[in-house]
Formats: structure tokens, sequence, C-alpha cells
């Protein structure tokens, strides 16, 4: 069960680690912008500062569930688990955040907390 755990948390660090490249490197390419709702060019520049910052948080949840994965394998075991069920959680409670930004942002909710959601269960049950 841990390795089928493992697998739901490595896709998870992962995804959040593209989404710090679409926050914090490609923001202002149009096909990103465009994928976060936003209306021009000029927008972009202008939440460039914003997403370059959020985009590092989703970074730190993805290194930190890394760290918990190499612990849980490697090190310590109950770090490697608490790390891992505490970056989870983070990720899979900020997808729940992101559905109260607005109606449309449900889709990229669901994108950002399955993962999570069902690697941080998994490894509840492992």
């Amino acid at each position: 069960m841990a390795i089928l755990a493992s697998i739901f948390v490595a896709l998870a660090a992962v995804l959040h680690v593209y989404i710090f490249l679409m926050e914090s490197a490609w923001w202002t390419r149009p096909k990103i912008w465009q994928r976060f709702g936003l209306a021009s060019q000029a927008d972009a520049e202008t939440t460039k500062v914003l997403a370059y910052n959020q985009g590092f948080y989703n970074l730190f949840l993805a290194v930190g569930a890394a760290i918990g994965l190499f612990l849980y394998f490697g090190g310590p075991r109950d770090a490697g688990t608490a790390l891992i069920l505490f970056s989870t959680a983070s990720m899979f409670t900020a997808a729940i955040v992101l559905t109260t930004t607005g109606p449309g942002k449900v889709r990229a909710a669901l994108t950002q907390g399955t993962l999570p959601l069902i690697g941080f269960i998994l490894f509840l049950a492992a």
C-alpha cells in the first residue's frame, strides 16, 4: 500500500512543480495567463509578482512531499510520514480554498487536489 501511496504523492509533487513553473517562470506567456483566466498581457504583467510568490508556495509543498518520501523510505519513517501527510493535506486544502475564489475554479481545484488527497488517504491506510 505504501508504494501505491508513494506514487500518488510523487505525482502530486510533480504536478505542484509544474504549477510552480507556470506561475513563477512562465506566467507572462499567453497560453499560461489565459489558462489562469486573465484577460490580457497587461493583466499578466500586473499580477506577475503575485503569481511568482504563489508559485513558490507550490514548489515548497512539492519539495516537502519529496523529502517526506525520501525520509519514509530511507530515514526516520515517522518523520517522513508526518511530512508527507502535512504536505499532501496542505495541497488538498489549498485546492479547497481555490474553489472559494470563483465558480470557474472547480476544475482547477480538482486537478490540484485529487492526487494529494488520494496519496494522503493511502498513506493513512498504509
